[in-house]
């Protein structure tokens, strides 16, 4: 099964399959009493959310089809406006229109930022290792395409998630799709649905920001630092609940802060991980640029001949279209939260911002990986996931691994960030605004992080992998119906913008 996701990664094995847990006998014993207790319910509701149907002997999952269809849909629908409207999303993002009076609380790159870190992860190092592993190089043709296409389902939630946020008196801001799913289809006619919807959604919110967004991120970091400071012998060995008690003291100091907090480290943490992970790249294909033109062949041809392990040319699809419908998240609702603290007066600036979010994380990012490991000839070396990153990046680089190790814990960290206020605001959506609720929440999500590093929960991840794409069934049914309130919101932007209402700052 090739399902298996975190929230800012997706992998294809559990914390205990893809990085060795180093525990004791004691934590071992309370780790199965876990998992024992757990596996039922989370086996029921994961063989649900990721039911899969044989296309071409290759397993695909149905809630990718939902994923991609509707990114499908809302391409067209809104006349290809990722490429359109491509460079005006930049100057937006550049603050080139931002007015500071505006009402929210965080710039365009820093709600674009914060956004990013909840999934530019492991998803970009493991994911496409996966792909390329069992679909060949050609996956990566498909991954790209599904990529660009989601940029329009990020277009679509985030423009949605501005129009139908509470502004509040203090200057607060609190948006996403629980809001524009009661707000707008109680406009459109249908409240109860509405209700319904939201309250689903913020409950599988609530479920994967505490999980995937959390315990696993945690668990991932902990386990590469052990692993590249002498593994069994580190001296961090069997020591989870120390790292995951740092980890979480320094999480609860950014989150207790809200959006500006977060959005002031992840606007320099996202920048900084990129540059470490995409340096390190470039140098790889710019030092075999001789091999580069071979590998994107490789990627073109296996595309539509299935040079790849299983499938063919249905497989490579299918582990393209997985791996970046689980990377970027488009569609899933998430990030809509993060977009709408966002300072300004026209909800649709922040769709077209958001939808450079599948471009760098899946066209520009994951696809860097993929050449990397094309070119370094580990591809037929039986690794997958990160060992196989690792051992191609480590091929021009014997210290690679420590930068990797690096880069999880920049990752994981930042995807606990975002996660906690995606989880926050599903949280004050159910129980109610105020001070007192949000720091409930905040101390038991920081709690949550000294369990996640400590443990090995196995069925808890499989569990909130499974709310994080459940999120994804309300959220689409509800851009379905709001397609058009979006259409309006373009029209009368672009109006503005004629009519010199709407003019450049910078």
């Amino acid at each position: 099964m090739f399902w298996k996701k975190t929230a800012a990664a997706s992998v294809v094995a559990t914390a205990s399959t893809i990085l060795p847990h180093v525990a004791t006998a004691q934590e071992v014993s309370l780790d199965e009493q876990i998992n024992q207790a757990i596996a039922p319910i989370s086996n029921v509701i994961a063989g649900f959310m990721f039911y899969s149907v044989p296309v071409a002997g290759t397993a695909f999952p149905l809630i990718v089809g939902w994923l991609v269809v509707a990114a499908t849909i809302f391409t067209v629908y809104f006349g290809f406006v990722q490429f359109r409207k491509f460079g005006h999303a930049i100057s937006l993002v550049k603050g080139d229109y931002s007015h500071p009076e505006d009402a929210g609380e965080v710039s365009h790159f820093q709600a674009l930022a914060t956004a990013l870190s909840g999934t530019v992860g492991l998803g970009n190092i493991a994911g496409v290792a996966v792909a390329v592993s069992i679909g060949g190089p050609g996956a990566t043709f498909w991954m790209i395409l599904a990529g660009l296409l989601g940029m329009a389902s990020k277009f679509t939630e985030c423009t949605l998630g501005v129009k139908y946020r509470n502004e509040y008196e203090d200057g607060r801001v609190s948006g996403g799709p629980m809001y524009y799913l009661s707000k707008g289809l109680a406009a459109k006619g249908k409240p109860g649905l509405g209700k319904v919807l939201a309250v689903v959604f913020s409950i599988c919110c609530i479920g994967g920001a505490v999980g995937g967004g959390n315990m696993f991120q945690a668990n991932q970091a902990f386990q590469q630092v052990v692993n590249v400071t002498g593994g069994e012998q580190s001296f961090l060995a069997g020591s989870g609940w120390l790292f995951g008690l740092v980890m979480a003291i320094i999480v609860g100091i950014v989150i207790i802060g809200g959006i500006k907090s977060i959005a002031k480290v992840t606007e320099k943490i996202v920048p900084l991980m990129a540059i470490i992970y995409v340096t390190a790249g470039l140098i790889i294909i710019i030092s075999n640029i001789s091999m580069v033109g071979d590998a994107f062949a490789q990627i073109f041809i296996g595309a539509f001949t299935g040079a790849g392990v299983a499938g063919g040319v249905v497989g490579a699809l299918i582990q393209g279209f997985k791996r970046a419908a689980f990377s970027n998240e488009a569609g899933i609702g998430s990030a809509a939260i993060a977009h709408a603290a966002v300072r300004t007066k026209e909800p649709v600036t922040e769709g077209y911002v958001a939808l450079l979010e599948p471009f760098i994380d899946t066209v520009v990012i994951c696809t860097m990986t993929a050449l990397v490991i094309t070119i370094s000839g580990e591809l037929n070396s039986g690794l997958t996931g990160v060992e196989l990153t690792s051992a191609a990046f480590a091929s021009a680089f014997t210290w690679f691994p420590l930068i990797l190790a690096l880069a999880v814990v920049l990752f994981a960290f930042s995807t606990m960030l975002s996660w906690s206020y995606y989880g926050l605001k599903s949280w004050t959506y159910l129980v109610g605004e105020g001070k007192g609720k949000e720091i409930v929440f905040k101390l038991f999500f920081c709690l949550c992080v000294i369990v996640g590093a400590s443990m090995s929960l196995g069925p808890v991840i499989d569990f909130s992998d499974s709310m994080i794409f459940a999120m994804a069934i309300p959220n689409i049914i509800g851009l379905y119906f709001l397609m058009p309130v979006v259409r309006g919101e373009i029209t009368q932007y672009w109006e503005k913008i004629e009519r010199g209402e709407i003019k450049k700052v910078k």
